[in-house]
């Protein structure tokens, strides 16, 4: 496997990124055209609204799938690298630290940690910030 950095942490699912989305809206885009070409026919209005709504309901919730996903991810990171603060360093995080930045503090090695978290809480570092402030990258794999 590669060598994870800054340039390609970011993890891209082809199936959900290009080939879920591209299908949910080609048919929205089918669903709005039926119901518009069904508007003066009531025998398959019914029907061409319902796929509509359907179609958005799953579009809906995939986007929330992934949200949902990936707030929980980001809690049990908050926990781990909270955990990880405590035993470098005795303390826990600094309560300056929002969740967004803890979890790209993740990628930093246990010999820049400290330091680091203790300067993005100093400095409000923005995430991305941080994980191009990060010199020793520390995989992350198993990222939703």
């Amino acid at each position: 496997m590669e060598a994870q950095n800054y340039a390609n942490h970011r993890q891209f699912v082809p199936i959900y990124h290009v080939v879920l989305f591209s299908l949910l809206v080609l048919t929205l885009i089918g669903g709005g055209v039926n119901l518009y070409e069904s508007w003066g026919d009531h025998q398959r209005l019914y029907s061409a609204s319902l796929i509509l709504v359907l179609t958005v309901g799953v579009l809906i919730l995939s986007f929330l799938c992934r949200i949902f996903a990936l707030k929980a991810q980001d809690r049990a990171i908050r926990a781990e690298e909270n955990l990880r603060h405590f035993v470098l360093t005795g303390k826990l995080l600094d309560s300056r630290l929002g969740p967004l930045q803890i979890v790209a503090l993740r990628f930093a090695a246990d010999a820049e940690f400290p330091t680091l978290a203790h300067e993005a809480a100093e400095k409000s570092l923005a995430p991305n910030d941080i994980k191009k402030a990060i010199k020793t990258w520390r995989a992350d794999f198993y990222r939703v």
